[in-house]
């Protein structure tokens, strides 16, 4: 067998998993703070001010990068449902809903600084805008999954049903990508490219690179401790976990 396709099968294995996720989640948010950290400070120190927004701009090394995570989380999530109901891979399952919260914290993450970055900008908290209001209903989506996940005891059937309406409201994701291209709005446009050329200036780009890879490593560190959580709650009746709980003890 291929070693990588072995590695993914071992992967599968609930003590396996519990082993590799204990051991890989410190370095993802280890590795995370000090990424973070790096960005935050060229961001606030290396950075020229925007000669339009002046210092209000750098709310966007935040915004952004939690932004686009709101995104890819909720798309990995129905990924990873896909393959839990086609397939019937209880770790798809767990990984599916252990995304839930952490994408939805993005999601907070992203509203609470546009409203914020809005406020001067705009002259308002908040408006009926079109990504505002997709980003709102992609937290409502969120939600909805969490609180589906914890209504039904049965934890494989809960997370089919939940992981079904992570399907289907992956179709809002293309919504909210394109709402400011196809709707006039007070949301600025597409100014940052990952591919092509970019309207943000070259020397604003950099500290927000620093700022997207580490929030990259800190949702794997997140989503390793959260299925890692659930993982050990479904198997608690199980030898190994027992053997496990009692070598840690020691």
């Amino acid at each position: 067998m291929n070693p990588v396709v072995r590695w993914f099968h071992q992967l599968g294995s609930p003590p396996y998993f519990d082993r590799f996720a204990a051991r890989w989640a410190p370095w993802a948010h280890a590795s995370a703070v000090l990424v973070m950290a790096w960005g935050l400070w060229g961001a606030l120190f290396d950075v020229p001010a925007d000669y339009q927004q002046g210092d209000s701009f750098r709310i966007l090394y935040i915004h952004v990068p939690a932004a686009w995570m709101s995104l890819f989380v909720f798309g990995l999530m129905a990924f990873y449902a896909v393959i839990a109901l086609v397939w019937r891979i209880k770790l798809c399952e767990i990984l599916a809903m252990a995304c839930a919260p952490i994408g939805a914290a993005f999601t907070v993450i992203t509203l609470a600084t546009g409203s914020i970055w809005g406020k001067p900008m705009w002259g308002t908290w908040w408006d009926w805008d079109p990504r505002l209001t997709t980003e709102l209903v992609l937290l409502f989506l969120y939600l909805g999954v969490i609180g589906l996940y914890q209504a039904i005891d049965d934890r494989r059937a809960a997370a089919r049903a939940a992981g079904l309406l992570a399907i289907v409201g992956v179709a809002l994701l293309p919504v909210i990508r394109y709402s400011v291209v196809w709707w006039n709005s007070l949301h600025q446009g597409q100014t940052i490219r990952l591919f092509g050329e970019s309207t943000m200036d070259a020397s604003m780009v950099q500290p927000l690179l620093w700022m997207i890879v580490g929030t990259k490593l800190w949702f794997i560190g997140s989503l390793l401790m959260r299925a890692r959580a659930d993982n050990l709650l479904r198997e608690s009746g199980k030898d190994w976990v027992r053997k496990a709980a009692t070598e840690n003890a020691r």
